[in-house]
């Protein structure tokens, strides 16, 4: 039975009684603003995912070496088209560069014509990103937020890397018997290539293959090729879906997901904070040092860093990612500016590794591993707005700071008494917020991206629907049946 009010379907939902609601049930209860100015996304029969196959290529010593060639021609083509566009006032124009060093290229370097036109727009981009970022760092300075100076444009950037971007049926193509033909300096070779099985599995399905790139790897000495796949998925009809999912992300539990049947995990940052923090003590250590090797080693610590916090998202996402789920997300934009940390010389130690920490972990990337990786196992994600999803009491909806004693681990709701853990409040208010966008999505056929608040009565009317959500009261409060570790 679908009751009319929210308190009642809360209940409901506690009991695991109730799945879905009737939109009209949400209108009454007064909890869903028509008012509400949300970015949609229309759906047609089907929708499209990209993803990145890793081919590793089986190259003989001669084709070994002239991949090599390739990839190093193309690395100096890079570094002299980056030297050219510094000079000229750091331009991020493909086009105005590709005029400026075609001929060059193709003559000086050797590189086909396609390749010749890839790398000027490599470099645009490249500077278009470094201009972005220094943009955001002079706002920073204005703000307060830092004082340290973007020297990204100071001087033409440099590429190290061994890569060469190929265009589909131009620089590579796909033979039979996992076969694939790849242009160099010296011509054409047919090289085998092996993978994942169910990435070898799309390439002979996939009508939509596009550009590839050439990524050498240092520590094995191997050849891969990173093939870009876009994957036809059957359209999700709202009906399809079964269970509504909040995840709140943070350092101490790098993401707690629950659904609106009570069924809650965490996921541990511990074990992942000490091994941040042992890279943290390394690189003081060689940055003391200042060697060339020691430089060295620094960029070696970096890369394995990096590819150990994308390994851990992937293994956090691939469980959050269950089939026929709409999962919400928390919109982190701006984040940084509304949570406000002490730092410097007035943070104390704690407060300093913890802001290091935070700084660290990309929230972004597994974020957007869970988008792709749910579209991939039927189901959806989206973005609802973050702001007091930890000060807001889901029993009685009281939102106030004072709800979390000293920002600790326990919420406190200082009306009504509830007490629970702080990150599955997060959780569950975001839970109860993308139930109202599966709602909205069940009416209007369109399901929202992310919330437009650019506009001040819009996002007070949002947060006032938000306000009159309500959760069930708890059997424990301590929330019997889930684990919770000490994070």
């Amino acid at each position: 039975m679908i009751a009319p009010h929210i308190e009642s379907i809360s209940a409901a939902f506690d009991r695991g009684a109730v799945h879905s609601l009737n939109e009209q049930d949400l209108l009454r209860s007064g909890c869903f603003s028509d008012s509400r100015v949300i970015l949609v996304r229309e759906f047609s029969e089907t929708m499209n995912q990209l993803i990145t196959a890793k081919l590793k290529l089986n190259l003989t010593a001669e084709q070994k070496l002239a991949v090599r060639d390739t990839a190093l021609a193309y690395r100096d083509a890079l570094n002299y088209t980056a030297m050219v566009a510094f000079d000229s006032s750091k331009s991020s124009n493909g086009t105005k560069l590709q005029k400026l060093v075609y001929n060059h290229l193709r003559s000086e370097f050797r590189l086909g014509a396609q390749m010749a036109c890839n790398v000027p727009r490599q470099v645009a981009a490249t500077f278009k990103s470094l201009a972005t970022k220094l943009k955001q760092n002079n706002e920073a300075i204005k703000k307060g937020h830092t004082k340290k100076r973007f020297k990204g444009l100071d001087k033409a950037p440099k590429y190290a890397s061994r890569t060469v971007t190929l265009n589909y049926q131009r620089d590579y193509t796909f033979k039979f018997d996992q076969q694939v033909s790849i242009g160099t300096l010296n011509g054409r070779i047919v090289v085998h290539y092996e993978g994942w099985n169910k990435h070898l599995e799309s390439i002979q399905t996939c009508s939509n293959i596009g550009a590839a790139k050439i990524v050498y790897q240092r520590s094995s000495k191997i050849y891969y090729l990173m093939v870009s796949l876009e994957i036809e998925l059957l359209d999700i009809n709202p009906t399809n879906i079964t269970r509504i999912s909040g995840i709140d992300v943070g350092m101490r539990y790098l993401a707690v997901e629950t659904d609106l049947n009570n069924k809650s995990a965490f996921y541990s940052g511990k074990a992942y904070r000490h091994k941040a923090n042992q890279y943290q003590k390394a690189r003081r250590s060689l940055q003391r040092k200042d060697t060339r090797s020691a430089k060295r080693r620094l960029i070696a610590l970096s890369g394995r860093e990096r590819r150990f916090i994308a390994d851990v998202n992937h293994q956090i996402s691939k469980k959050i990612a269950k089939p026929n789920s709409l999962i919400g997300l928390e919109n982190l934009t701006g984040i940084r500016d509304r949570t406000k940390s002490k730092s410097g010389n007035s943070a104390s130690k704690k407060q300093r590794r913890a802001n290091r920490n935070k700084a660290k972990w990309s929230f972004a990337e597994l974020h957007g591993y869970i988008d792709y990786k749910a579209n991939l196992a039927g189901s959806l994600a989206t973005k609802v707005l973050a702001h007091y999803t930890s000060q807001s009491c889901p029993k009685c909806g009281h939102t106030s700071k004072a709800n979390r004693p000293n920002k600790g681990l326990m919420f406190r709701c200082e009306c009504c008494g509830h007490e629970l853990h702080a990150d599955l409040i997060g959780a569950r208010n975001i839970a109860m917020r993308t139930l109202l966008v599966r709602q909205d999505w069940t009416s209007t056929g369109s399901l929202s991206v992310s919330p437009d608040v650019s506009r001040n009565e819009t996002k007070a009317d949002i947060l006032q629907s938000f306000s009159e959500l309500r959760w069930s009261v708890d059997t424990s409060p301590h929330h019997i049946g889930t684990p919770i570790d000490d994070g």
